[in-house]
């Protein structure tokens, strides 16, 4: 099942970002597609404040992974895998602990990992067409 939706700025995340969380309650791990600067790290900041972020939520690009707490102990893992070389470095990092934690774990360039990605991640396909980002979200 995949659902559409359009930003015509960078300001009309914030609404798009309710509608996927609504769409996709109650899935936590997304795997978003796009190239880059297409808005991956803005969605995922925008999803994160509604789903109770007070922290700065930055890109994990250095960092591999960002960790941020939110509502009764529930975090929210922010991966940026850009960078790697291999999927080992994935398997160093110990992806397991946090794919599998039950956490909401929000996945940029999931390219680099495609054998570690759960069939059952929701998918967000991200592209720019002048300023207007198309957003397909596929459960």
């Amino acid at each position: 099942m995949s659902k559409t939706l359009f930003a015509e700025n960078l300001e009309q995340l914030n609404s798009v970002s309710e509608q996927i969380i609504a769409h996709t309650s109650p899935h936590k791990n997304f795997a978003f597609y796009g190239e880059m600067g297409v808005g991956k790290t803005t969605l995922i900041k925008s999803l994160s404040l509604h789903l109770g972020v007070t922290d700065v939520v930055r890109s994990p690009t250095f960092s591999i992974v960002n960790e941020y707490p939110i509502n009764e102990g529930d975090k929210i893992y922010h991966f940026d895998f850009y960078r790697i070389e291999d999927e080992q470095e994935a398997f160093d990092i110990g992806y397991e602990e946090y794919f599998f934690s039950n956490a909401y774990c929000f996945i940029e360039w999931p390219e680099k990992i495609t054998n570690l990605i759960k069939e059952d991640i929701v998918k967000i396909k991200m592209s720019l067409k002048g300023t207007t980002r198309r957003i397909e979200v596929i459960l």
